[in-house]
């Protein structure tokens, strides 16, 4: 009996499609393509082994049903890889493996595909999104930082082979963001073929959510899996995004399998991570993770004199040494108030002596003595959206209260990542996880749709780190 692919396939999707929600059928089988029959084998063209291994893993009793209800009990189902680069498709059979798109779509193949007219992926800058000043000659090496320094020039004269992945984990202010982006610079300068991408959790977690909104999510495994370095910062951020979480789980492990470069940024150690899945957690330990700590007496003097010469400036030793005593724990802080320190001489014509210097540092250690309280952060958006702290902890749907209360959880999840969701929950009423859950990624969505929404949340952001100082 001689079969019809595209109507074999056809039928197939049907059965499939009434067994699952439509997100999961449009991400997994909508990509594939039918191209022939060869006997009882239908041939399937599949974007990547990243979809395959996926349909293999979770629907491959749904397609063993529907190919043999097809074909027969003989049936097959051979997958074919794109085309990438001019290299021969790969092959990859199952007995009974099925992948459907009933809309005959032309996948398009990595080499082709341009991720920046993707929303969310065209924002990233064409140059890897890497700062080039940052680099390793100017990140001052100590004791709180060596085996991190050390191990990112290793990874920059060989990137996969060793230290991989690299997580680099403590408090803000430390350098954990230089430092990753010097490897970057680092690879991307010995190694100019090989692509490198920069990026932050949270940015990440916005591109899929928009592939998923438009369909896309293809395109984007496509463009993060032909990376050959994918650096992540803040990877905390990816805590309770349970579809971020599955999505990147796949994606790590395609690029750890291939020898690519993994290196993310973490407020805390990976076995501390809270809300992240245990199976991500566990491959985060891998490769090194190492913490960056609070800088001694030494590098943080080394710190200031770069600083100084850098801007072809002059302080006076003793007031060094008062800054560097009174300094201890956050390099950006220490950078800030060097700054301040010389526009205050600057523009208000002082004499650079301690008694400025102590003005300068009692007003930074004030503010960043206080950490923000979920309390303080809703009174904030409550005052800024006009209505009532007890209404937006209460039960009202009311447009504007819901959106106070969306905010409001958004901004302790940002802000004060150290909490978990039931705490979250806790400050407003002894709300669920899920009900946090869906706040934030309801903010998350909105700004990538609405301007003017995100418009908004960013004027509260920044309204917000003015009022109090977030540690």
């Amino acid at each position: 009996m001689i079969h019809d692919h595209i109507k074999v396939w056809n039928n197939v999707l049907e059965q499939v499609k009434g067994s699952l929600n439509v997100e999961d059928f449009m991400r997994w089988f909508i990509p594939l393509k039918p191209l022939r029959m060869e006997g009882s084998v239908l041939i399937v063209e599949a974007p990547n082994e990243f979809l395959v291994e996926r349909l293999e893993e979770n629907y491959i009793d749904i397609l063993r049903k529907g190919i043999r209800s097809e074909i027969g009990e003989k049936g097959q189902l051979k997958y074919q890889y794109i085309k990438t680069n001019n290299v021969a498709k790969n092959s990859f059979q199952s007995p009974v493996r099925v992948s459907h798109p009933s809309r005959h779509t032309t996948s398009t193949p990595v080499s082709a595909y341009n991720p920046f007219v993707m929303p969310g992926l065209k924002k990233m800058d064409i140059d890897s999104n890497l700062n080039p000043n940052y680099t390793f000659e100017n990140f001052i090496e100590g004791s709180c930082n060596r085996l991190a320094r050390q191990a990112g020039i290793q990874i920059g004269k060989d990137p996969g082979k060793n230290f991989n992945p690299l997580i680099l984990y403590g408090n803000v202010g430390l350098g954990k963001t230089h430092l990753i982006q010097a490897i970057g610079n680092s690879i991307a300068k010995n190694f100019p073929e090989k692509t490198v991408i920069y990026t932050s959790a949270e940015k990440f977690t916005h591109q899929f959510i928009n592939s998923v909104k438009d369909n896309r999510t293809n395109e984007f495994s496509q463009f993060y899996n032909g990376l050959d370095a994918l650096i992540i910062d803040d990877i905390q951020f990816l805590a309770g995004k349970s579809g971020t979480q599955e999505i990147f789980f796949h994606l790590f492990n395609h690029l750890h399998q291939k020898g690519k470069q993994i290196i993310l940024t973490s407020d805390r150690a990976p076995h501390e991570l809270k809300d992240i899945e245990d199976r991500l957690v566990n491959r985060f330990k891998w490769g090194l993770s190492t913490d960056l700590t609070a800088p001694d007496y030494e590098t943080r003097m080394a710190i200031i004199i770069a600083k100084m010469e850098d801007r072809g400036i002059k302080i006076p030793e003793k007031i060094i040494d008062f800054i560097c005593l009174n300094i201890k724990n956050n390099i950006r802080e220490l950078e800030g108030i060097i700054t301040s320190l010389i526009a205050q001489s600057t523009i208000n014509q002082r004499k650079l002596d301690i008694e400025l210097a102590q003005e300068v540092i009692k007003s930074y250690t004030s503010k960043a003595n206080h950490e923000l309280t979920p309390d303080e952060i809703l009174e904030f958006v409550c005052t800024e959206s006009h209505v009532s702290a007890a209404l937006v902890k209460g039960k009202s749907r009311k447009g504007p209260v819901a959106q106070a209360r969306h905010l409001s959880i958004y901004f302790i999840k940002k802000h004060l990542s150290h909490l978990t969701l039931k705490e979250i929950g806790e400050a407003f009423g002894g709300k669920d996880h899920s009900t946090i859950l869906h706040s934030i990624k309801a903010v998350d969505i909105q700004m990538e749709t609405d301007k003017i929404f995100r418009d908004k949340v960013e004027d509260f952001d920044k309204k917000l780190g003015k009022t109090l100082r977030i540690k």
